[in-house]
């Protein structure tokens, strides 16, 4: 019989997890010994917070990145083929969200293991919740190009898509280039579209903010450099 892949939220801003982490999803890490993650010293730290009991050293961890090749992830899933339940730990949030995690759940589906996802925090997910815009129609792109220009371009395609679709377009951007970001919104996009910013979520520092891009352009620039931040636009 084979065990089954759980998809293990952890916290996404906090090393506190009460109100964030489910009682059941901790109980549910506790009683696993075999765990795919992203980085392997922040997970044995997590672990160590949520009260894993099981010495660190005698589970069974295996790295998942970018860099990670299809066979290195087939030779994962063996303790699920053989038996065992295994955790797919995110480095913060959701597993397999703009997570290289959805590599391992894609195989496991082809292998027929069970996959069961796990409650927890999504920043995309909180955003949305507390943005006003359509919930009902909504995309997450990811991240936007680096370049400008090439920037500049897609938030254009973006809002055009939002005003066809009446569809929320969420997005994200390493923390270092925010402000960059948010200076490119101000000067690309149309005065009434509204531009929703949601920084450091389930935090003491969380600010969660909608306005159209002429007020944005009346106020002082957040604070968002180098803070994890989502992003969101509604035209």
């Amino acid at each position: 019989m084979t065990g089954k892949l759980f998809l293990i939220p952890t916290t996404i801003g906090t090393p506190d997890t009460d109100g964030v982490i489910p009682s059941r999803v901790i109980e549910t890490t506790k009683g696993l010994k075999h765990f795919v993650v992203e980085e392997l010293r922040t997970a044995r730290r997590y672990l160590s917070r949520v009260g894993v009991s099981t010495p660190i050293d005698s589970l069974e961890f295996f790295e998942l990145n970018e860099h990670t090749s299809p066979a290195d992830v087939d030779k994962m899933l063996v303790p699920i083929l053989n038996g065992s339940d295994m955790g797919l730990l995110s480095e913060a949030g959701v597993p397999a969200v703009a997570d290289p995690g959805s590599l391992l759940v894609a195989t496991a589906h082809r292998k027929g293991i069970a996959v069961v996802p796990l409650v927890g925090p999504n920043s995309i997910l909180l955003t949305l919740m507390a943005s006003g815009l359509n919930g009902q129609n909504f995309a997450f792109v990811g991240y936007l190009p680096v370049k400008p220009d090439e920037r500049k371009k897609r938030i254009k395609q973006l809002e055009q898509r939002s005003r066809s679709e009446n569809q929320t377009q969420l997005f994200i951007e390493a923390p270092y280039r925010n402000v960059a970001l948010f200076r490119d919104l101000l000067q690309t996009c149309s005065d009434e579209t509204l531009l929703t910013i949601g920084c450091e979520l389930t935090t003491a520092e969380e600010q969660i903010r909608t306005k159209k891009i002429k007020d944005w352009r009346q106020s002082p620039i957040p604070d968002i450099n180098k803070r994890n931040t989502v992003f969101g636009f509604l035209f």
